[in-house]
């Protein structure tokens, strides 16, 4: 098997730490693998790969000369900067950030649900990994899509701080300890959010815009009509932080164009690669964030008529935010790329 180049900008951050320990999990045919970080980074710690552990280097220009494909998790004007340097060193980049997403230019890719976009990249040399949110989502609606058609989505979403970053897993963490030890809520340090997130919920994620949304809603907005490739869905979204390490739910009310039961959604989202039924509510069974942890699958359950539309469904999905919801989504696209284009 052919071998190729390969670079974790971002490197130290959480989900660039993922990458390189999914690119080992599924075997991807590294030849060298080059770690890229900023100066904070660079130089001072390593990263474990294949048994070795591999020193962080400090991003440059010159970066992603010899290397063939760049895996970018290193924020939006990061990727704005190296993403076009890269291409000119002759390296193809999938970018985990916003930078590139909505870009008429750029595929928006999911592989299980639109690999055939992934051979867009050769206009600019760049290939965005959506939102979180946006993945575990469209991974339930495209069989529902293709089967019955979808006219509204109406999603709430319930999002661990890991997405955030490591600063906010370390913030829920010290705030639970101070809480549970007796410390008053008013004593309680707030760096990473505006409130206290610690047995709280923040109905905001990221900034807000003119329209009352913020951005991460709008995000899922966009993001939901381009992987899909229909402009007609309407899609409208609330999407609140909560005290939860990994993993993010979503409550998914869906208005499909034409009548599909709650069976005939099960049996559709059961083939569907990727995903995991956990629906037996005669049990309690229905997924949950531990669950999803540190795997890749995307669990729906709670699957059932929304009784108060003609063709509705309501379902409940959940993912490993970090993994399928950036790193492996990632390293997929990665996958499919060596095996039909850069042979």
């Amino acid at each position: 098997m052919k071998q190729y180049n390969v670079a974790v900008c971002g490197a130290t951050g959480n989900v660039g730490r993922v990458m390189v320990r999914v690119l080992e999990e599924r075997g991807f045919p590294v030849a060298k693998l080059k770690l890229l970080a900023s100066e904070r980074s660079a130089g001072k710690v390593s990263v474990p790969f294949n048994g070795e552990d591999l020193p962080v280097e400090l991003l440059g220009i010159d970066s992603f000369k010899g290397v063939d494909l760049a895996l970018f998790s290193a924020g939006a004007s990061v990727s704005l900067k190296y993403g076009p340097v890269a291409w000119e060193s002759g390296c193809v980049v999938v970018d985990n950030s916003s930078a590139w997403r909505m870009d008429p230019e750029v595929p928006l890719v999911v592989p299980e649900v639109n690999p055939q976009d992934i051979a867009l990249y050769k206009t600019k040399g760049i290939i965005a990994n959506p939102n979180c949110s946006t993945i575990q989502m469209v991974l339930v609606l495209k069989p529902i899509y293709d089967a019955a058609g979808i006219k509204r989505i109406v999603v709430s979403t319930y999002q661990s701080v890991s997405g955030t970053g490591w600063k906010a897993i370390v913030e829920l963490e010290e705030q639970s300890r101070a809480l549970m030890s007796g410390a008053s809520p008013a004593n309680i340090p707030c760096k990473v959010y505006p409130y206290q997130i610690a047995f709280n919920c923040l109905p905001q994620i990221d900034v807000f815009l003119e329209n009352g949304y913020t951005k991460e809603e709008m995000k899922m907005v966009h993001e939901t009509r381009k992987i899909l490739g229909d402009q007609t869905i309407g899609v409208t979204a609330t999407t609140v932080r909560v005290p939860v390490f990994r993993s993010h739910s979503e409550s998914v009310n869906i208005e499909t164009k034409k009548k599909i039961t709650p069976a005939q959604v099960r049996e559709l989202l059961s083939k569907m690669p990727g995903v995991r039924v956990v629906d037996d509510p005669s049990k309690n069974i229905y997924p949950l964030a531990i669950q999803a942890a540190g795997h890749d699958e995307t669990l729906v359950g709670r699957i059932r008529a929304d009784e108060s539309v003609e063709n509705g469904i309501n379902l409940w999905v959940v993912a490993d935010n970090i993994r399928k919801g950036a790193a492996t989504n990632a390293v997929q696209i990665a996958e499919i790329l060596i095996r039909d284009y850069l042979k």
